[in-house]
């Protein structure tokens, strides 16, 4: 058996371990979770909160526009932006899907950007919000480091802030790692539409309009409309609507609430036209998609601190 194939062994043999249940389980670090699939998922709608996804075994498909992002044992997927997409898993029982997800931190990559700037000078890439990178072995010996340090807690604690430094280096510095810099120099066009992004997700719950957020990316409305659609691949008010409804079904799935509760949480004034576009985007009625959910799925509690609505 090769190094490569030992290696790849012996990460899918610690996140099985780490990770028992389907769906999202906890790790010792508070921004790391570990994603779990014994089944393929067809194509159901994702909101990534900003972060680093790494596969050591299945496949998945991120479908945003005519693009399509394929992150597996040899991609990890980068999102600098909360981008509303849909995916799909392949995995079975007997080799279930196995994923990293790190929430980005973006002290960290803003502190790592200025050194690696300082040597290779600034990034003449255009920013993106999310794409696949490829997992080079460097990057895969990183993992492998990470994982072994999370299956114990003292050395997750002492030694994982390191490691997640560590890694987050090899993607940033990697061969893409370019469009991750210029996302988190937040320059130009892209700078001003997150900066709308940032206030959707921070005000979904109030009203608010093309006006409003073009004011807040100070941008003339044609013109935000335009870089919006261009970041996100969808219009501003769709990515309101999307991240209401994936809002919502956070709230009924931890909290407990009824749908007309959830969506007047969320802002919608009229609980039947809720329920109508919450069962035109996830293909379920609010009570079929919550069963499902709480079937078949782990959801841990919110990650700390966080200023972005996810579908996790």
């Amino acid at each position: 058996m090769s190094d490569t194939e030992l290696r790849t062994g012996r990460m899918v043999q610690l996140l099985a371990r780490l990770a028992p249940l389907e769906g999202y389980n906890l790790s010792p670090l508070p921004d790391i979770r570990l994603l779990r699939s014994n089944r393929p998922l067809t194509r159901t709608p994702v909101l990534y909160d900003p972060g680093i996804v790494i596969l050591v075994q299945g496949t998945k498909r991120g479908y945003l526009g005519d693009e399509v992002y394929v992150y597996d044992a040899q991609h990890c997927l980068v999102v600098s932006v909360p981008v509303p997409f849909t995916m799909e898993t392949d995995a079975s029982e007997a080799q279930p899907m196995l994923a990293i997800y790190m929430r980005l931190d973006f002290k960290l990559a803003g502190d790592l950007l200025l050194e690696i700037e300082e040597r290779f000078g600034p990034t003449q890439a255009a920013p993106r919000g999310m794409y696949a990178s490829p997992m080079d072995d460097a990057l895969k010996d990183s993992t492998l480091r990470l994982l072994e340090a999370l299956s114990h807690p003292v050395e997750a604690q002492i030694l994982g802030p390191a490691l997640v430094r560590e890694i987050y280096y090899r993607i940033i510095a990697g061969e893409q790692g370019g469009s991750l810099r210029a996302a988190l120099a937040r320059q130009g066009h892209f700078g001003k539409v997150s900066r709308a992004i940032r206030k959707i997700h921070s005000h979904y719950h109030e009203h608010l309009d093309v006006e409003a957020l073009a004011q807040e990316a100070s941008m003339s409305v044609p013109n935000f409309h335009l870089h919006f659609r261009i970041v996100t691949d969808s219009s501003p008010m769709q990515y309101l609507k999307s991240t209401r409804l994936h809002q919502a079904r956070l709230l009924m799935l931890r909290n407990d609430m009824t749908a007309a509760s959830a969506a007047f949480n969320v802002g919608y004034e009229s609980a039947s036209q809720f329920s109508r576009e919450f069962k035109r985007f996830f293909g379920r009625t609010p009570l079929a998609e919550v069963q499902w959910m709480k079937s078949a799925y782990a959801l841990p509690a919110p990650l700390p601190d966080s200023v972005y609505v996810s579908s996790h």
